[in-house]
């Protein structure tokens, strides 16, 4: 009776005899957006989850947010943290909030300034930094001829402020342009596709990533690491000049004081849990390519390399956790069948690359040159009078009310006391070259479909595609195809936007009164002469609609492209959020909302006048 009683016992409390968390409590970890923190925080979620019985949540945010958010015990659990890069976990390890503990990359993260092994190849003297002015001929900057380019981190990482650091100290800011893509995907992006068309690129890189699997980048030599020296570098506003090689960084994983104390046991896992370089970047190419989530890729490392985490985990969790893997995938009842044509889209888009890439890289270099550069100089050149004068005038016209003119010309005004005035030339120069291929296209566009009704209707599913689909989605092949800058911004916005005005210019046009066109031929209208006297004054406010709309909707595209690396007033933004920095986020947010105001109002007015006219 008493062994009953005692396997009831043990029957009662098995669940909770392993458990090392708080069955009513569940431990969240920081949801990172990069592979390696993707993998590794599945690889330690399924740990926690299937090995020792925790409930765990994935929260998702940026890294500062993350950050913030476990010293304030919000989150409990950042798998990859960068060691010594931020200034807002430092200060929490400081002042006890958290802890970085572990070191989950055996060797540390190399990372340095780097050339594809072709370039190598073809240029074997070109070995460290030092060489880079004999050679920066190879790496021209499209956007700027006489200069060569230098692909930085995006703005508001850690690695930019360095970088930028060691492009002046080592004199060659005056030769390199300092080009950041925007986000950590668009620098991959714009490496991949120069690989891809073997071009000469310079470039800052790191490990762990899956292009280093993929790939073959040649390190430039620089000085000895000097640890001084190093942590000048960091400091934006320090004016040492000294020059130092690149650290190995350690990677770890940050925990909150409070679990920290809490759960002794889980934490002796985290600091067992270490991966070799070439595994850890060979998990990422097979994630991406695979288009695996972290969590699946997760559970087939832990499937397929028991050796290697086995001994991160006590005995019990390594038998639950094999028996867990060792479950077959569940089948799905699902009636439907499992479709994609990711995989076939991107071998095209690769081949398209590959094969035609040095003819779009024409089309964008004379795009470039004769259109967007130009008119953005033009812009940078006029004296801010003579735009807020400008902006005045216009805005007159349109609707013929002074306070109008006035507060339109004071909401540039206000930009500028911002200390926006070159973004918001830059933002106006790519928003006026997307409008002009927009009307040039959308027009004509419109018209024929208005005329066809064949057109109409193979047409109208595009459009439908176009207006609906989401605004990143342009921004991966337009990046592939003409790299990184203005001229992808441009292409992906005249797609995004140019929808509604190929609408509504058929619209128009179609609901012209079929007497007022009868009568018009009946007086031997030519086609033209009904196009042109007829149909256009007629279709004159509802066109005017469809360019409001189109102009409007480039805006908003317009400062997503800034993820792209294309500047103005979207790249303060993706700044402010990368860097947690509010103050600046509100700035520029203020300034796109006025420059949203003034077109919209403008338009609208335009609109107006053209149906009192008709």
């Amino acid at each position: 009776m008493r062994r009953l009683l005692l396997l009831l016992v043990c029957l009662l409390f098995a669940p909770t005899a392993f458990a090392a968390c708080a069955p009513d409590k569940a431990v969240k970890l920081g949801a990172l957006d990069w592979e390696s923190g993707q993998f590794t925080t599945a690889v330690l979620n399924t740990l926690l989850h299937e090995g020792y019985g925790c409930a765990t949540e994935s929260v998702p945010g940026t890294t500062p947010a993350l950050e913030t958010a476990l010293a304030q015990n919000d989150i409990q659990i950042i798998a990859e943290q960068w060691v010594g890069r931020s200034p807002i976990m430092q200060q929490a390890v400081a002042e006890g909030r958290a802890a970085v503990i572990g070191n989950t990359l055996k060797g540390g993260a190399e990372q340095g300034w780097y050339v594809a092994d072709y370039v190598q190849a073809a240029h074997p003297d070109l070995k460290s930094a030092a060489d880079l002015p004999r050679f920066a001929g190879l790496f021209t900057d499209p956007e700027a001829p006489d200069k060569a380019r230098f692909l930085n981190c995006p703005s508001g990482w850690t690695c930019e402020t360095f970088n930028t650091r060691l492009l002046a100290n080592t004199g060659l800011a005056a030769t390199f342009n300092n080009v950041h893509p925007g986000t950590g995907a668009a620098l991959d992006a714009a490496i991949a596709s120069a690989y891809e068309q073997q071009k000469p690129l310079l470039f800052y890189y790191w490990q762990p990533t899956g292009l280093m699997a993929k790939y073959r980048f040649v390190p430039l030599e620089f000085p000895p690491y000097d640890e001084a020296c190093w942590q000048n570098l960091l400091q934006a506003g320090n004016t040492s000049a000294c020059v130092s090689g690149f650290p190995a960084s350690q990677l770890a994983v940050a925990v909150s004081a409070p679990f920290q104390a809490a759960h002794p046991d889980l934490v002796a896992v985290i600091e067992k849990m270490q991966f070799e370089p070439h595994t850890l970047n060979r998990m990422i190419l097979e994630m991406t390519e695979n288009k695996r989530s972290g969590s699946e890729q997760a559970r087939l490392f832990l499937q397929q390399h028991p050796e290697i985490w086995a001994d991160w985990v006590s005995d019990e969790a390594q038998g639950r956790l094999k028996a867990s893997l060792g479950m077959p995938e569940a089948k799905s009842s699902s009636l439907f069948a499992s479709w994609s044509i990711a995989g076939a889209l991107n071998r095209s888009l690769a081949q398209t690359v590959q094969n035609y890439g040095s003819d779009f890289r024409l089309l964008s270099q004379f795009t470039l040159n004769t259109l967007l550069l130009p008119l953005e100089r033009a812009l940078q050149a006029l004296p801010a009078w003579l735009v807020l004068l400008s902006v005045a005038a216009l805005a007159w016209h349109a609707a013929r009310k002074l306070w109008f003119a006035a507060l339109c010309a004071f909401g540039f005004y206000t930009i500028g006391a911002l200390g926006l005035w070159p973004a918001l030339m830059q933002t106006l120069a790519l928003l006026a070259a997307s409008a002009l291929f927009i009307i040039i296209i959308g027009i004509p566009l419109g018209i024929w479909m208005a005329r066809s009704p064949r057109l109409h209707k193979l047409l109208s599913p595009v459009l439908d595609v176009m207006q609906t689909m989401p605004s990143f989605v342009y921004l991966i092949p337009v990046l592939m195809l003409f790299g990184i800058g203005k001229v992808p911004a441009l292409f992906a916005t005249v797609v995004y936007a140019i929808a509604p005005l190929v609408r509504l210019t058929a619209l128009g046009i179609r609901q012209v009164s079929p007497q007022m066109i009868e009568a018009a031929e009946s007086f031997g209208s030519t086609r033209w002469q009904l196009l042109r006297w007829v149909l256009l004054p007629q279709a004159k406010p509802s066109i005017m609609a469809g360019l409001n709309q189109a102009v409007m909707m480039s805006l908003g595209m317009v400062v997503l492209a800034s993820m792209i690396g294309a500047r103005g007033l979207g790249e303060y933004v993706l700044q402010a959020i990368q860097t947690l920095n509010i103050g600046q986020g509100v700035e520029a947010g203020a300034a796109i909302v006025i420059l949203a105001i003034i077109i919209d109002r403008i338009t609208q007015a335009y609109g107006r006048r053209s149906g009192k006219a008709v």
